[in-house]
């Protein structure tokens, strides 16, 4: 019997997967966890089964360590959780002692039993009266199964039942490190952490780019770029999540110079061709940006398809059909939003009169013959960016 204190982690996709995937998913996904909790300076071990993982620990650090793997990439759901005998008698005295809702407060038992059938002499709808009864001794309440206030949950398995009366809700998707790796384009601002963080929970490994645009971006655009990055990391510390630099600046101010309506555009073809650089050294099977259909002039479809043609390896945009509220909603919820509301410096590179429908020959005529060679160039001058000084919470 293992410790009576312990972290139910539920995954949801990677169940799906046939056995050899599945094996493979849940490994990465425990040594995942590992780090996880590691980084967050939490004592625990991981224990893998075909259908759940444990994280095992010190009583105390219980509910942090939920917490802590509800953030993890490929997490649907974690439960701090009470081990009980597998008996009904057992199972029953722990809801009364997990019980704390107020008396005014409805309630539901969430039975799940798994097992061979003759593993226990009850069923999960046994589980859920028996535990009803129970709660209501303790603290009283209403049995609300369709929309209760609180919701108390019993995963009775063969050798153990756990009994849980919280779940933090995680990210879904696959462990990250399952699905190769991808080169982020990231500004500071509001959309592209959002971008890379949804390739994160789908499992892809991100190299985050920064592309320094000189003297129309400056310090504070790098450390806001640098600081969401951060923030990412934290959910993914054994991955190399590091803040990759582009000398971008002169390709901007040659832009700036000799190119009109079409600047923009010209721009993101060159960052693109960045990224695709950065890509081949660290062996990042594709790019990804933040953009989102019709948000600014430079993605609307046609001028998409233009941008993506300066490149020969896969774009990806996690927010193509995103919504900005739905955007904004993530970078709140991901705590990347109040390190990405400074102006990026793109604006000010910006034509008065952008276009918005160009087609891909006149863009590329407009633009210096030179310039993806120039933007290839500069990025394999790519740098790390040096790590500051940061205030990570444990």
């Amino acid at each position: 019997m293992v410790s009576s204190a312990t972290v139910v982690v539920g995954y949801g996709e990677i169940g799906i997967k046939s056995a050899s995937v599945r094996t493979k998913l849940l490994d990465r996904l425990a040594v995942n966890l590992d780090a996880v909790l590691a980084d967050r300076g939490l004592d625990a071990t991981v224990e893998r089964t075909w259908s759940r993982l444990y994280l095992h620990g010190p009583t105390a650090e219980l509910d942090r360590r939920a917490r802590a793997a509800a953030e993890t990439p490929g997490v649907v759901w974690a439960r701090p959780a009470r081990q009980r005998e597998p008996t009904l008698d057992s199972i029953a005295e722990a809801l009364r002692t997990a019980a704390n809702h107020a008396r005014d407060e409805t309630f539901a038992i969430r039975g799940e039993r798994a097992g061979p059938t003759d593993a226990h002499p009850f069923t999960s709808a046994d589980i859920e009266r028996v535990g009803g009864d129970a709660v209501l001794d303790a603290v009283g309440g209403t049995v609300d199964l369709d929309d209760p206030d609180h919701c108390y949950r019993v995963d009775c398995r063969e050798a153990r039942a756990l009994v849980s009366a919280v779940q933090y809700d995680g990210p879904g998707g696959f462990p990250v490190g399952s699905q190769g790796t991808v080169v982020a384009l990231v500004s500071g601002g509001i959309d592209s952490p959002v971008a890379a963080w949804q390739l994160l929970r789908r499992g892809c490994g991100v190299v985050p780019l920064y592309v320094d645009i000189g003297a129309y971006g400056g310090a504070d655009h790098r450390a806001r770029a640098a600081e969401t990055v951060r923030g990412l990391r934290r959910r993914a510390p054994n991955a190399d999540v590091r803040l990759r630099v582009v000398p971008g600046g002169p390709v901007v101010e040659r832009l700036v110079r000799e190119v009109g309506d079409t600047r923009m555009l010209s721009l993101r073809r060159a960052m693109l061709r960045m990224a695709e650089v950065v890509a081949e050294t660290e062996g990042a099977h594709a790019v990804a940006t933040g953009e989102s259909v019709g948000q600014k002039s430079s993605q609307t479809g046609p001028n998409l398809a233009v941008t993506a043609a300066a490149v020969d390896c896969p774009v990806y945009r996690p927010l193509l059909t995103w919504d900005k509220d739905d955007i904004v909603a993530c970078a709140r919820d991901i705590g990347t939003f109040d390190d990405a509301t400074l102006p990026v410096g793109c604006e000010r590179v910006a034509p008065s009169h952008p276009e918005t429908a160009a087609a891909r020959a006149a863009v590329r005529a407009a633009e210096p013959d030179d310039l993806l060679d120039r933007a290839a160039a500069a990025a394999r001058e790519a740098t790390v960016a040096e790590e500051e000084p940061g205030s990570d919470e444990t």
